[in-house]
């Protein structure tokens, strides 16, 4: 299932919890510190709270989770066939998971990433040159 994520800056990553929690009835699938995501089914939605990056309550990235590295691929050839520029990462630590990605800009500088997770890590990320979670 393939599903639309939405990353957001937050002050204060409990309260953020709390309250995403309560708005879509669901827990939490992983908290880090300054870091947790909800896998929410209904709406199909991956919801990233990232505390201390950016102004609170300003959007961080977006994203479209998909099943496999193969979609990434296909993601990768369809936006490149249309002229977009697109930034790959294989095999990246983002988001305390590691990661197939392609990052694109959206018309006013938003990012988003296709990405498909591999496996969990114990970090945020390993470089500071991967576009991950870069403040928006």
């Amino acid at each position: 299932m393939s599903r639309v994520q939405l990353a957001l800056n937050v002050s204060n990553l409990q309260e953020a919890i709390d309250f995403y929690g309560k708005l879509f009835n669901a827990e939490p699938a992983k908290v880090r510190d300054g870091y947790a995501n909800f896998a929410i089914d209904n709406p199909p939605l991956k919801l990233v709270l990232i505390e201390g990056a950016g102004q609170p309550g300003s959007l961080n990235h977006l994203g479209v989770e998909v099943e496999s590295t193969e979609r990434v691929t296909e993601a990768i050839t369809r936006l490149s066939a249309l002229g977009m520029e697109t930034s790959v990462e294989e095999n990246t630590t983002c988001c305390f998971a590691v990661q197939d990605k392609v990052w694109v800009q959206g018309p006013d500088s938003e990012p988003w990433e296709v990405y498909t997770v591999l496996a969990d890590a114990n970090v945020m990320k390993i470089t500071e040159s991967t576009n991950c979670c870069a403040d928006a």
